[in-house]
């Protein structure tokens, strides 16, 4: 996370706590010419469009009070959906011994998309067994992570 996304979850995260969500994760990009202050938002439920207006309209008076985002962006509330993008070691622990897809920057064995179970990780590196092996992947080489999400349990 970057030290504006850092921010904006300590000025957001109790209130989207106290209305009974979590923050999931938050992500500020830029696409083509726009910005976006993307919050994702969680709870034992399903999220539907009521609770992210619901958690939109709790936070964005404040996020316009303190103003860290000097330029014009977009902000946008929603679910992370079923298979979700993993950030952070809190992410990681959450995906243990399930199944999830690693692009690389660089290409492990002439792959550069491993698909397998986490096993473990660490700060610098994360284990994802294949089921024919144990493949140890440097944090520096993860380009992007995601769950993947079992359809045929539906």
């Amino acid at each position: 996370m970057t030290q504006l996304e850092n921010k904006v979850r300590e000025l957001v995260e109790p209130i989207i706590n106290n209305i009974g969500y979590q923050v999931y994760d938050i992500i500020y990009e830029k696409e083509g010419k726009d910005n976006y202050l993307r919050i994702f938002i969680d709870n034992d439920e399903q999220i539907n469009i009521e609770d992210c207006e619901k958690v939109n309209n709790a936070i964005n008076d404040i996020l316009d009070e303190k103003d860290y985002i000097k330029s014009q962006y977009f902000l946008e509330v929603s679910s992370p959906g079923l298979e979700r993008r993993i950030r952070s070691d809190k992410h990681l622990e959450m995906f243990k011994n399930s199944k999830i897809e690693v692009s690389l920057y660089k290409a492990i064995n002439k792959e550069k998309i491993i698909s397998g179970i986490l096993k473990n990780f660490d700060k610098d590196s994360i284990c994802v067994s294949t089921g024919d092996k144990e493949i140890s992947i440097d944090k520096s080489n993860i380009a992007k992570i995601k769950n993947v999400y079992n359809w045929e349990e539906e």
